[in-house]
């Protein structure tokens, strides 16, 4: 019998698939009416996390390991306990450009030997670096394990800083940096950091530096970045996975035990040079022929050593930090201003920002901004009491989602060390949650959420926004750059 081609099979299938969907539809019963009652969130169970392990290398290297046995994979991060903050106004840039590096060429293999290698273990390693913290992160099998960390720790102890590569890392990050003033987002949050902080302050800069600052980075500053921060007696190693205490110890011994500690140059000292909060007032970064506007709302908000962590994180989450929020529900679901909006306190190691944020249709830049000033206001008043609970349950059951993989577990644990939390904070989320009132929800939205001295940006089209948000009569309307400064009125 002759074979039937893949066309006519293809063919033949399709058929009997359609015959099938119209021989079945008459047979189907009545659908049921859809449920008008909303279901009901149950509550939430005990979350039972692996037993975390501290131990310290004679060097200094401080170990957090993390037994986890249910498959045979191990994630491990290297958190050096400096970031960008300590890159200096000239030098905006200096860590996140090292970081990037690290991987470009270590120990005997330039970049392409180190991804070959990466590729013949079937491993990921990565680098990067935020405000507080710089890192490497591995994901690796465990039968893989001893090779790997050997290669983390050739990134981290042993890079080459090749000049080549450094010089076009360095022209990437001045186009990017270029592309950045086409876009709106960019714009608004640059200038948002910078009138909130000042520029003197390291938050009050991007991570990534300005286009004059990555000009003035050498080669010799990565160099002395790296030799200065990335110490064992400045880092902490997080392991999480198929392995037991001792093991742990014992991998990581071989592979960062001859690491050498060195006296760390002093931390930096910048609270001093933060803004003094102003009165509200509206800063237009103009973006011609916009056709949306960029919202970055708020001011100084609080450290991650806050007392107050718990209420807030109620407080954020029913202000903006869900789909179902008063933000976005207002902002998205009512109005059909924007495809969304939120809020966020960034905690950093001192008062990051408060932040209500969105994207909004040009021609609805002053609806959209009474809006926000209705929710930050109404927000200061007593949360109702099913609104609280539901916001309670929200971050209580979504909690355990953070936890589903050994990479989770490792971010979850690795976040802490740039604060010296004890790693019992982990364990005490939902009770932590589960103990905040209205009374402390209303506390803090006072507190913290001044609408009398918010720092407004918007970056659009300042030909068509700015006599409407005139109009509005909020507050002051002031035409700023995207690193803030004034600009001159023509």
């Amino acid at each position: 019998m002759a074979l039937m081609s893949f066309s006519a099979r293809a063919a033949a299938l399709v058929g009997v698939l359609s015959t099938l969907s119209l021989s079945t539809a008459g047979a189907q019963a009545t659908p049921r009416p859809a449920s008008t009652t909303p279901p009901v969130l149950g509550a939430p169970k005990a979350l039972t996390l692996p037993n975390m392990v501290e131990r310290t290398l004679p060097n200094g290297l401080k170990l957090v390991i993390v037994p986890h046995n249910e498959l045979p994979l191990v994630d491990a991060v290297l958190v050096v306990r400096t970031g960008a903050e300590a890159d200096g106004p000239a030098k905006a840039g200096l860590a996140t450009l090292t970081a990037n590096l690290l991987d470009e060429g270590a120990g005997t293999r330039d970049a392409l030997g180190l991804a070959e290698e990466i590729g013949y273990l079937a491993i990921s390693l990565g680098t990067g670096a935020g405000f507080e913290s710089s890192s490497i992160s591995l994901h690796s099998t465990r039968a893989t394990l001893d090779s790997a960390m050997q290669l983390m720790a050739d990134v981290a102890l042993r890079p080459t800083f090749p000049e080549k590569e450094f010089t076009r890392l360095k022209s990437e990050r001045q186009t990017a940096l270029l592309q950045e003033q086409d876009r709106g987002p960019a714009l608004a949050s640059r200038a948002f950091a910078s009138l909130v902080f000042g520029e003197m302050h390291p938050y009050g800069r991007s991570v990534n530096g300005t286009k004059e600052t990555a000009q003035s980075i050498t080669l010799d500053d990565v160099k002395q970045f790296w030799r200065s921060w990335y110490r064992p007696n400045n880092a902490t190693l997080v392991m999480v996975g198929d392995l037991t205490v001792a093991q742990a110890e014992a991998i990581a011994t071989r592979a960062f035990g001859g690491w050498e500690r060195a006296t760390l140059p002093p931390a930096p000292v910048y609270a001093s040079n933060r803004m003094a909060p102003r009165p509200t007032t509206i800063f237009i970064i103009d973006k011609p022929k916009a056709a949306q506007s960029s919202f970055r709302i708020g001011g100084v908000g609080v450290a991650r050593s806050t007392p107050d962590y718990y209420p807030l994180m109620v407080l954020n989450t029913a202000l903006g930090g869900s789909f179902t929020s008063r933000l976005n529900n207002t902002l998205r679901e009512k109005k059909a201003y924007t495809y969304g909006a939120g809020s966020s306190f960034s905690m950093r190691r001192e008062a990051g920002p408060f932040t209500a944020s969105s994207e909004v249709v040009s021609a609805k830049t002053d609806s959209a901004l009474i809006e926000f000033m209705n929710e930050l206001k109404g927000v200061r008043s007593t949360l109702p009491a099913a609104e609280l609970a539901k916001t309670k349950r929200y971050l209580q059951l979504g909690y355990a989602e953070g936890f589903e993989s050994t990479r989770d577990i490792a971010s979850q644990v690795s976040a802490l060390v740039p604060y010296n939390l004890p790693l019992t904070t982990l364990n005490t989320f939902n009770a932590g949650i589960g103990r905040v009132t209205a009374a402390d929800v209303q506390r803090v939205a006072t507190k913290y959420i001044d609408p009398s001295r918010l720092t407004i940006v918007i970056a659009g089209d300042r030909e068509s926004i700015e006599p409407a948000l005139k109009a509005t009569k909020i507050a002051p309307v002031e035409v700023r750059d995207a690193q803030g400064r004034p600009v001159v009125r023509p």
